[in-house]
């Protein structure tokens, strides 16, 4: 198996379905930020898990209106055909105040199969 070195691309170089869900999540537009997804997708996110389309739905819906905040992506890198991280700045009215997060995308047919958020 051969192992790949993440490569650092541009936000420009992101796979379509990525900057999908990060501009709408953005947007704080959920309808279009499902659809980046796969139907049996799964997110990790405070160490919690949603697996299917409308579980994905109800967390971008609560994390959309829990708390104010801006949202920079910071960094992107390649692991390899399939998986991606984005390293976003978040700074808003959530405890602490600022955070680094990494959304690790791993994807199938040009759709988000997984995303795990992590600091």
């Amino acid at each position: 198996m051969m192992s790949h070195q993440p490569r650092t691309v541009t936000p420009g170089d992101l796979p379509q379905a990525i900057t999908r869900y990060l501009k709408a999540h953005q947007d704080h537009d959920t309808a279009t930020a499902v659809t980046a997804f796969t139907g049996d997708a799964t997110v990790i996110d405070e160490g919690r898990t949603y697996q299917g389309a409308p579980a994905i739905e109800q967390w971008l819906n609560r994390s959309a209106t829990e708390f104010t905040y801006t949202i920079e992506l910071t960094e992107a890198q390649q692991i390899d055909p399939t998986h991606y991280v984005a390293t976003h700045h978040l700074e808003g009215d959530f405890p602490g105040g600022s955070v680094d997060l990494r959304y690790r995308f791993a994807l199938r047919d040009n759709l988000v199969e997984r995303l795990v958020i992590e600091p």
